[in-house]
């Protein structure tokens, strides 16, 4: 009579039953069949280039990391999220996050040294209609004009603070295309 196929696998050669995969992973040599799933950010070993500040939108988080690894800054920089990113910083409904970025902003710079901030703002950023309103945001040209302001401020405030910081500005869509402001 034939087995089926959800049967016992006592059928099959030493090592490649069940009992045999398991007692292999017990000696170790799973360890390197597993060795991939440990996270990346974890063999990091270089200094960060850069830090990032972006929106907490999980719609652009991916898109963040693709641009980032497209730059060839995969596991270069440090990452602050924060909901509205620039607006985040320097809104007074919620003054504890520009705190959070400041103070985050000085350990990259003490720790890591780093000379450069990246500020993604996305396009359809809930924090912007709840801080300035839905009508910021009506058209592409007004939404486009509220980020750029509050980008604008933003690097002014981290220029003032450490005068050669490079800070670049850009705006994502939600669908991860980017425009560089300023």
């Amino acid at each position: 009579m034939g087995q089926s196929c959800c049967g016992s696998s006592d059928h099959l050669p030493g090592d490649l039953t069940r009992r045999g995969f398991v007692h292999k992973l017990a000696l170790g040599a799973g360890v390197a069949l597993f060795s991939n799933f440990i996270p990346s950010v974890a063999r990091a070993t270089n200094k960060p280039e850069c830090m990032v500040l972006s929106c907490l939108d999980f719609r652009v988080m991916d898109d963040v990391a693709n641009l980032m690894w497209g730059r060839k800054l995969h596991n270069k920089y440090d990452h602050i999220v924060l909901a509205g990113a620039s607006l985040a910083v320097l809104n007074d409904a919620a003054p504890a996050w520009g705190t959070t970025f400041w103070d985050h902003l000085a350990l990259s710079v003490a720790e890591h040294g780093i000379k450069k901030v990246i500020v993604i703002d996305h396009r359809d950023c809930a924090a912007y209609k709840a801080v300035l309103g839905p009508n910021h945001l009506k058209t592409r040209q007004t939404e486009t004009e509220a980020h750029t302001m509050m980008m604008t401020r933003l690097r002014d405030f981290i220029k003032a603070r450490y005068g050669t910081m490079e800070v670049e500005l850009l705006l994502m869509g939600v669908d991860g295309k980017t425009d560089k402001i300023g």
